[in-house]
């Protein structure tokens, strides 16, 4: 089969376009045709090596995927039958390629007129803002959440599932663009990350009372003032540094607001616990279903146009999700 290969971690131009056997269903496993794959953060880093992960080379990236059961390993179980429509998530890597093999227990069932470029989009930022809202941010209806980065592909997720549980979302975008789109996507307000007084603008919206929840995918220098702005009791989640650094906060600031910083890592949760994170992706289909989850595709790249692809996610110029199929 094709797959794109890098053999060894480093810059993505050294990705390529190979000819690789086709992997074999093993114990508990089934082998996905892909159809789609989408192109996360976490893809590009652990390909450069920069991810706290070390992935053994040569390495196929690829964490998100959509596409037909294929093959079914011994003592799967479930009731799986061939040419199933799936999405799912490859926490090992392998979906940049025309074939995946994954644990059952990290794949989902799909509709029949679910799209696969969407559903590739689906289980990683939605599962991840899902454990992130309900598990570990304990989010209430009513509720005041604000997004940063709220047009990437966690944020937008974070947007549409804070208001389908019934909060109130407050979404920070840098251009107008990413504003309009988490206002399409649900937002009850934007706030201008690239403003000086951005963090002004948040406190007059929320006025006295303040935040309840912050979701920080973006960490750097938006992370001190987004926890400042917490009300009593907030809570800010943590998911990642895609600003490039990684903050510090002084340690009364969680004190003299009952305040909790807290750490949300899908990796780790979907290893430890997953039968939850099943439960919670089964949850993410339903609202998927019903019209309430919808990931924003920015654009569709064949595998050998790979570059094209990268390039489009690199340069922060692509709206929504870069998603790479089989030619």
């Amino acid at each position: 089969m094709k797959a794109l290969q890098m053999a060894r971690l480093g810059p993505l131009d050294a990705l390529t376009l190979c000819e690789v056997p086709r992997p074999e269903a093993g114990a508990g496993e089934l082998r996905i045709r892909v159809e789609a794959s989408a192109i996360s953060h976490a893809d590009l880093l652990l390909a450069q090596g920069r991810y706290q992960l070390q992935p053994p080379v040569p390495y196929i990236p690829g964490s998100e995927f959509a596409g037909t059961v294929e093959a079914i390993g011994d003592g799967t179980e479930a009731d799986w039958h061939l040419g199933e429509r799936v999405c799912g998530s490859a926490t090992a890597g392998g979906a940049w390629a025309e074939a995946v093999c994954v644990p059952a227990v990290a794949v989902q069932r799909i509709g029949e007129a679910a799209l696969f470029t969407e559903a590739a989009a689906l289980a990683v930022p939605y599962g991840t803002m899902w454990h992130a809202l309900v598990d570990r941010g304990a989010l209430r209806p009513g509720e005041t959440v604000f997004v940063l980065g709220a047009a990437g592909s966690v944020g937008l997720a974070a947007v549409q599932l804070a208001r389908a549980f019934g909060a109130r979302v407050i979404a920070g975008g840098s251009t107008s663009e990413k504003r309009a789109l988490a206002r399409a996507a649900g937002a009850n307000a934007t706030i201008d990350t690239s403003a000086i007084d951005w963090r002004s603008a948040l406190k007059a919206m929320t006025q006295a009372r303040g935040l309840d929840v912050v979701v920080d995918p973006v960490g750097g220098a938006f992370t001190e003032p987004a926890f400042r702005s917490l009300g009593w009791g907030g809570r800010h989640l943590v998911l990642g540094f895609a600003g490039g650094g990684i903050a510090s906060l002084p340690a009364n600031l969680p004190l003299l607001k009952g305040a909790a910083l807290v750490g949300v890592d899908i990796r780790q949760f979907s290893q430890r616990e997953p039968v939850q994170a099943a439960a919670n992706l089964r949850g993410v289909m339903a609202l998927h279903a019903r019209g309430d989850l919808r990931p924003a595709i920015a654009g569709v790249w064949g595998l050998s146009d790979h570059h094209a692809a990268l390039a489009a996610m690199q340069g922060g110029d692509a709206v929504g999700r870069v998603v790479l199929r089989p030619d």
